[in-house]
């Protein structure tokens, strides 16, 4: 006699850079166990192939996971990792004003929500005439800074910058993928100036994030403080 089936539930969620509804299913115990056996391998191509099958298994709804922004993906894995494990999450904080006193916060990872900082634009006047368009991080960036932990030196820092260029104009000139290598995209980005190259890294500083805001009242000072949690590896511990 063959075995009952179960039959996951699914969910909606709405993705913060798009508005699009998509629905969700929990991962199982065989996804669970691919994903942790990759990572315990710190082999980035396995622990990207596992995410990936992940992500794609747990989706029931149409879309490209290779092209959704990263801060996209958080909300998605962290929503997904909130009906397959449990959503509540306990953390010892220490309080702000005397930096010793220890308080115990619980909080649900569905009060999570993707800040998206006032002002903040992919398009980048360099010049009056010259300008940079950027698309956000993606998949492999996603892996590398929110599921490895990676972080990036100075060179690898240019490069990830350089692939994120969606356009170069200049007046009405438009230099995009189709007609310019990554390369030159990189040597475009390493011949800006100081003030220029700022510009552009408020742009990645600023990217839509994960955060949590709480407040919590010292039981020894009886002092209120406001805290925040951002960023993924941060809401699991």
């Amino acid at each position: 006699m063959a075995l009952p089936k179960v039959v996951l539930p699914t969910f909606d969620l709405e993705l913060p850079s798009n508005g699009k509804n998509i629905k969700y299913r929990p991962f199982v115990v065989k996804e669970e166990k691919i994903l942790l056996m990759a990572l315990d391998t710190e082999d980035e191509a396995a622990i990207t192939s596992a995410v990936k099958e992940l992500l794609k298994n747990c989706v029931q709804s149409r879309i490209k996971i290779d092209t959704l922004p990263t801060f996209d993906l958080e909300y998605l894995f962290l929503n997904i990792r909130a009906v397959s494990v449990g959503e509540d999450v306990d953390m010892n904080i220490t309080c702000k004003d005397d930096k010793k006193t220890q308080v115990k916060y619980t909080f649900s990872l569905f009060d999570v929500v993707v800040d998206k900082p006032e002002g903040h634009d992919p398009k980048i006047m360099l010049s009056d005439e010259m300008g940079i368009v950027f698309r956000y991080p993606s998949f492999s960036e996603f892996v590398k800074s929110s599921i490895i932990g990676q972080q990036l030196d100075p060179e690898s820092y240019i490069d990830s910058i350089s692939g994120c260029v969606d356009q170069i104009f200049d007046g009405e000139e438009v230099y995009d993928s189709s007609t310019t290598s990554k390369k030159e995209f990189k040597e475009f980005i390493e011949g800006l100036t100081t003030v220029q190259f700022k510009k552009i890294s408020e742009f990645f500083d600023t990217l839509p994030k994960l955060e949590h805001r709480f407040k919590l009242t010292n039981p020894e000072t009886g002092v209120e403080s406001e805290y925040v949690i951002n960023g993924l590896q941060n809401f699991f511990g």
